[in-house]
């Protein structure tokens, strides 16, 4: 049994807490906001963000973020754009080899860093871990078989953590390829928002298809630069992650995008999904990252027009459609006879 700081009530934390009680672990929530924690206290279920999943009773709430120390593993679930000040706010309560487990998805568009490197620039002292994958908060809750992917430095670490979330309808496998694993959980949010961009212009199976394939080319291009692994973009937090958000309702990113679709700004769908949709924020970080490691992003680049830009949607399914002519992989060679 160990003892576990979930840090972030949202969706996701909470989804989290629910499994990792059931694996056994004292689990403690906390959240800034102190209705939230009232909530959970009293109504024993996030009616807001998870309804139907009960909490026990034995499940601590907190708005202290005291709370944290002497935790064997802290999970951070909060929204991407609060990382850095979340982390910061932690540091003091943090000891030397802290394990944190970092469970959002983005990247920070002033710094271009991950979300893990961002922990690491706060909390120097915290070994720092993340999980990833194909994995609705609305189902893991809910205990619908699922699997996931922890990255971690130390395969020691990888494998402690493994241990701590695997139960029989939650898998775990490990990775070393942090990096990897966080591109792809950050970039697929934006593939997801043209995903429902086409949705909500009425379009079928073939473009989403191909949105997916060629979003997961992609994500690979810039990740291979980068200094990921191909084995990570070709698995469950490349590919497989990108499949779910894309084809689920439960993707707050593909409800946006479908809302933009109809002809919602960028706002209005926020204020219509009412959740932080991480893939606004990742889209401008993802050009800045084609721009400094030199490669073409054209999906991601007409999502950012459509943003940031004012195009119209279908103007921009124009301009994919019509780009320069071909060879969809390069690396074959044509045998000339």
């Amino acid at each position: 049994m160990a003892a576990i700081g979930i840090i972030g009530a949202g969706s996701w934390g909470t989804a989290l807490a629910v499994l990792l009680h059931k694996n056994g672990h004292r689990v403690t929530v906390w959240s800034i906001m102190e209705s939230e924690i009232e909530m959970l206290t009293k109504e024993r279920e996030h009616k807001d963000k998870l309804p139907g999943v009960k909490l026990p009773e034995d499940m601590v709430f907190t708005t202290d973020l005291a709370a944290v120390k002497d935790k064997d593993v802290l999970v951070l679930a909060v929204p991407s754009p609060y990382t850095r000040s979340t982390s910061h706010s932690m540091k003091p309560y943090v000891r030397e080899g802290q394990i944190i487990v970092n469970v959002a998805k983005g990247i920070e568009e002033k710094t271009l860093l991950t979300l893990s490197q961002i922990i690491e620039e706060e909390i120097p002292q915290a070994e720092v871990a993340v999980l990833s994958g194909p994995s609705h908060a609305e189902e893991v809750g809910r205990g619908i078989p699922t699997t996931i992917v922890v990255g971690a430095q130390k395969k020691a670490t990888a494998e402690y953590l493994q241990n701590i979330f695997m139960n029989e309808v939650f898998r775990v496998y490990i990775s070393p390829d942090v990096l990897g694993i966080e591109l792809g959980a950050a970039l697929k949010n934006v593939v997801a928002l043209a995903a429902g961009i086409a949705d909500g212009l009425g379009y079928g199976d073939n473009t989403k298809a191909a949105l997916i394939t060629r979003g997961i080319t992609e994500i690979a291009r810039l990740g291979l630069a980068m200094g990921g692994r191909i084995e990570t973009f070709s698995g469950l937090t490349g590919i497989g992650d990108l499949i779910v958000t894309c084809a689920s309702m439960h993707s707050r990113n593909r409800r946006a995008g479908i809302l933009i679709g109809k002809g919602y700004t960028m706002e209005q769908a926020m204020d219509e999904v009412k959740m932080v949709v991480e893939g606004v924020y990742s889209a401008k970080a993802a050009m800045g990252l084609a721009e400094k490691y030199d490669v073409q992003l054209p999906i991601i680049e007409q999502v950012n027009a459509v943003l940031f830009n004012g195009m119209p949607v279908d103007e921009a399914v124009k301009n994919l459609m019509l780009r320069d002519k071909k060879i969809e992989n390069p690396l074959i060679p044509w045998e000339e006879k």
